[in-house]
């Protein structure tokens, strides 16, 4: 295979070798059938006239000729850039085209701020370093403390959200009638937000429906959060809402649908989800691009299609930390009759401990969730993405001593979000940051890349999910796009992704012994071979 050549550059512009992925091409395999061009997401190849000079001996000499047929290139451009997909490789009828990324320094890094506008990307940060693919379990039960046989034993898998009274609080309340906070028993992944806009409308109904099996045919109670812009108004009347986590946050999109229709709910939802903060841009409010606003989603947010999106970077009617835990989860609970649990999701930061602190002291607060550095998103500039915001496994330990250190450990559940199952580790990260002190953690593009063969990577390779073209039909709202994906077949590797993890949950917790519930702050079961790392996180050093 070749590299197909670009047309004729001009003054300044970019070359093939320059851009982050080659188009190789086989012309003796060509039909020129055009199926690639045609699916190409970005329109980064297209179909030219091309004249060829072919040299031919004779005798007395050298005779040349020239032939004109139609072949491939591949666009220079930034905004036609290739981004590895593979989309033209699954349509080609004889495997004559496919991408290969570029070895060389991509020069087109460079030449991103077009129109004196950032690069803005979907996806996730392109460092594929984690520390937690780097913690062990380390400690295994033997003789004393027998392991137990994960195959048959059986185990308590099961996490609760919402605020846990001490006991002797707990008797004296139900002795008095007095309220007691609400709580769920939860499965401890939980789908993180993800919007209806961001998410296409057969991704989103997949999800659901994988949800669903998941809690009422194989026992899982595993939840699902909405993320901002609320839900179909059909959901919100139908017995699925006690699988979602409703979020709002600092838009109010969609909440005019959700509270109009709490009359009519036939059930109340698992939680509510107050977002201040997003672990990819911290600082930042959400933004979903026109090219996603469709006419279904500007009716349930109720603005115009086509128009950008944006969200405050902070709720515009509170002042203060102190008032926005006051004021925001005592509305919600107030919303709901007290029978729903409300907690707040922020972005990972060195301050994470004074929201913290704060929520120790309301009632009403059902738990914390922290999104880290690692965290996905529909669309952020690189800077946010790889420069601003905290790790969460630092920042998930640190909230979990000052619990400590309170004597509220067993009070207060701190949910963690952010990178879990970034190399495809989902269930080693996510006990891990159990045993840091999370009593949960939220999955996001995971799940997209497990259930709906999300193509993006760590590599920057598609990570379009802000622009709507989106070549699997995850992130798009372009019927002609997103009809690709099957609801069906998304649900049923939900399924499956939950049951592999109930699976790896149970042999990791066999080993250690435990069986009666998650070990959360088990951190003498943990170690790492990085002494620096160990003495952050309080973790026992190996090597």
């Amino acid at each position: 295979m070749v590299a197909i050549r670009s047309a004729a550059p001009g003054p300044g512009s970019l070359s093939v070798v320059d851009m982050p992925w080659l188009v190789l091409h086989r012309e003796d395999r060509c039909m020129l059938c055009g199926r690639c061009t045609a699916v190409c997401p970005t329109g980064a190849i297209y179909l030219s006239y091309q004249r060829r000079r072919l040299p031919k001996i004779v005798a007395g000499g050298e005779k040349n000729a020239n032939r004109v047929f139609c072949g491939i290139r591949q666009k220079t451009d930034i905004a036609h850039r290739c981004i590895g997909c593979g989309m033209c490789a699954m349509v080609c009828p004889n495997s004559a085209i496919q991408p290969a990324a570029n070895d060389s320094n991509s020069r087109e890094v460079f030449l991103n701020t077009v129109n004196g506008e950032p690069y803005k990307r979907g996806g996730r940060k392109n460092d594929p370093r984690t520390i937690l693919d780097r913690i062990v379990f380390d400690r295994i039960s033997m003789l004393t403390d027998p392991a137990l046989d994960a195959g048959r034993h059986e185990f308590e898998l099961n996490t609760v959200l919402g605020r846990i009274l001490p006991p002797e609080e707990y008797i004296r309340r139900k002795r008095a009638g007095e309220w007691i906070p609400p709580t769920r028993e939860i499965f401890p992944f939980i789908i993180g937000g993800m919007s209806f806009g961001a998410l296409s409308p057969n991704m989103w109904l997949g999800l659901l429906q994988g949800v669903a099996y998941c809690n009422e045919v194989l026992g899982i109670p595993v939840v699902m959060s909405t993320g901002e812009g609320g839900c179909p108004p059909w959901v919100l009347k139908s017995p699925f809402l006690k699988y979602l986590i409703i979020q709002i946050a600092s838009g109010y999109f969609g909440w005019d649908e959700i509270i109009r229709a709490i009359p009519e709910m036939q059930c109340d939802p698992a939680a509510i989800e107050i977002k201040y903060g997003q672990g990819a841009k911290p600082g930042d409010g959400g933004l979903l691009m026109w090219f996603k606003v469709s006419e279904l989603i500007g009716r349930l947010r109720g603005v115009p299609a086509g128009v950008d999106l944006p969200s405050p970077p902070v709720h515009q009617t509170l002042y203060s930390i102190e008032e926005s835990v006051m004021k925001m989860i005592q509305t919600m609970s107030m919303a709901w009759n007290f029978r729903v649990p409300v907690y707040p999701k922020i972005s990972g930061s060195t301050s994470a401990n004074a929201v913290l602190n704060n929520i120790v002291r309301n009632p009403y607060a059902a738990g914390l969730c922290i999104d880290g550095i690692d965290g996905g998103t529909g669309a952020a500039y690189n800077v946010s993405m790889d420069a601003t915001g905290h790790p969460i496994a630092s920042n998930i330990r640190d909230c979990y001593l000052d619990l400590v250190q309170q004597g509220k450990q067993n009070e207060i559940p701190l949910f963690a979000a952010g990178g879990i199952g970034k190399t495809g580790n989902v269930t080693q990260n996510g006990m891990a940051l159990i045993m840091l002190g999370a009593s949960g953690v939220q999955l996001g593009r995971y799940i997209m890349q497990a259930a709906a063969g999300c193509l993006g990577n760590e590599h920057n390779r598609c990570n379009v999910c802000n622009i709507g073209i989106c070549p699997r039909g995850i992130t798009s709202q372009n019927p002609k796009i997103y009809r690709r994906l099957d609801p069906d077949k998304v649900a049923e590797r939900v399924a499956e992704t939950f049951m592999a993890i109930r699976t790896e949950m149970k042999k990791i917790m066999a080993p250690l012994g435990r069986s009666q519930s998650l070990p959360i702050g088990m951190s003498d079961a943990l170690g790492i071979e990085d002494r620096d790392a160990a003495e952050r996180l309080k973790i026992r050093y190996i090597c």
